[in-house]
């Protein structure tokens, strides 16, 4: 069982550090507040939650939570610390650190008078990068120690909702964190070895933007639903209903499918129905900022794109893909087609390897082509061989995932300048003339 010090006896502070000593675990809280010291070592909680009293009073009375504002002494008698004070924004809207800074300042003072190895790691939500250009400098600078070696660190989010705070502990829907040093990570994982949810383990920016996606994406579903709600109600319908048929639909309305990270969306479906709803909402007198900004996000990944294939400086370029998604010949809005159709009309040479449209035009179906209404002379800008298009262009565009296209353009990807919209390589990060959308 592992020794752990709590900094902030807030609302995650407290319901980690009950939780912890439910489990068996030696905890001592810490906070400058006499008025939540004496609370939990009165055996009472500080803080409204669901069964949070009782299981305060329990592990109180078994001896395995105490409270204190004596920071040596909690330093002293624990193998780690978590950080969990609030980190409220500041007047300009950034997050605001200087509870984290304090809390630092103070654990740094007490680890330069230990000898022993200590992991101090942060539960606080920050931005990223907050914890290598914060609180690691702020750390080294009171302890005399750096960080990774002489102590540990790490971040480790939590993603508890109040009232279900408990439930939430013990049921988690997401684990993830990040360490700087093999003992950090083995506390980690030993401390969550037992909860039935996979165990993400990530460098430390990455585990601090997860946190932040995980919130603004609440954030964005409140505001998606209350914007169905109300276009559903000028129309005179339930938006409650709506909604709820719609979170039924586990395959493709609840599916990650559409949660990667890629180029914009197209097709003969979502940019006119986003439009059309649009519309309505316009016309029904009923605001519909978000719909507004889903169709500004979608062309403003299309000109990101077009600004990094420009970047190239690139007089042809290959395009692998042209329809709106791979395993179709449709162009009906495809956004690899518009992006095609900038760069010609700017005086870039395109040549497109797609082997279900060219299939169209090599059967010579009725449909070849059908929809593009923005590619000049698509038909003669075809090229049937991949290693053709390859060793004929200045530059490769990746918008659709061929499976038999991933080994060359692997291979070219090291000596020939690449946008990849779609990710061809899980390994391939931008650098090197390789230039991932959004990786």
């Amino acid at each position: 069982m592992a020794r752990i010090s709590i900094f902030g006896i807030g609302y995650v502070g407290v319901v980690a550090a009950t939780c912890l000593a439910k489990d068996g675990h030696e905890v001592i809280a810490v906070d400058v507040d006499p008025g939540k010291i004496d609370a939990i070592n009165n055996g009472q909680s500080p803080i409204v939650e669901n069964g949070l009293d009782a299981l305060v009073a329990t592990v109180v009375a078994a001896g395995r939570l105490t409270a204190t504002d004596d920071v040596d002494h909690a330093i002293t008698n624990t193998d780690a610390s978590f950080v969990c004070v609030g980190t409220p924004s500041a007047p300009d809207g950034s997050v605001g650190l200087k509870y984290v800074e304090a809390v630092c300042q103070t654990i740094g003072a007490a680890l330069a008078k230990k000898d022993s190895f200590h992991s101090v790691i942060i539960r606080s939500t920050i931005v990223p990068g907050s914890t290598e250009g914060t609180c690691v400098p702020v750390l080294e600078a009171a302890s005399g120690k750096v960080a990774g070696q002489s102590f540990g660190m790490g971040y480790y989010p939590e993603f508890l909702r109040e009232s279900t705070a408990i439930e939430d502990y013990y049921d988690p829907g997401l684990i993830v964190f990040g360490a700087m040093d093999d003992p950090t990570r083995a506390i980690l994982t030993e401390l969550n070895a037992d909860l039935n949810c996979k165990i993400h383990t990530v460098d430390v920016r990455t585990a601090e933007m997860v946190k932040y996606t995980s919130n603004t994406w609440r954030a964005v579903k409140v505001t998606f639903a209350n914007e169905i709600g109300n276009i559903a109600k000028s129309c005179g319908l339930d938006g409650q209903t709506v909604m709820e048929i719609l979170c039924s639909d586990l395959k493709v309305n609840m599916s990650p499918y559409f949660m990667r990270p890629g180029f914009a969306f197209g097709g003969s479906c979502l940019p006119k129905d986003v439009r059309a709803l649009r519309h309505l909402a316009t016309v029904n007198d009923t605001p519909a900022p978000l719909l507004n900004a889903v169709l500004d996000a979608n062309e403003a990944q299309i000109a990101k794109a077009q600004t990094l294939v420009v970047r190239s400086n690139a007089k042809k370029v290959g395009f692998v893909g042209i329809s709106f998604k791979p395993g179709t010949d449709d162009m009906r809005e495809s956004p690899l087609a518009e992006l095609a159709a900038r760069l010609i009309k700017s005086g870039v040479a395109v040549e497109v390897y797609d082997p279900f449209v060219h299939e169209a035009y090599a059967n010579e179906n009725s449909t070849a082509g059908r929809g593009n209404d923005v590619v000049p002379d698509l038909k003669d800008r075809l090229v049937m061989d991949l290693s053709t298009l390859i060793d004929g262009s200045d530059a490769i565009v990746v918008g659709n995932y061929y499976k038999d296209a991933v080994g060359p353009l692997g291979v070219a990807s090291k000596s020939k300048p690449m946008v990849d919209l779609t990710r061809i390589n899980r390994d391939l990060v931008s650098g090197d003339g390789y230039e991932g959308i959004c990786w």
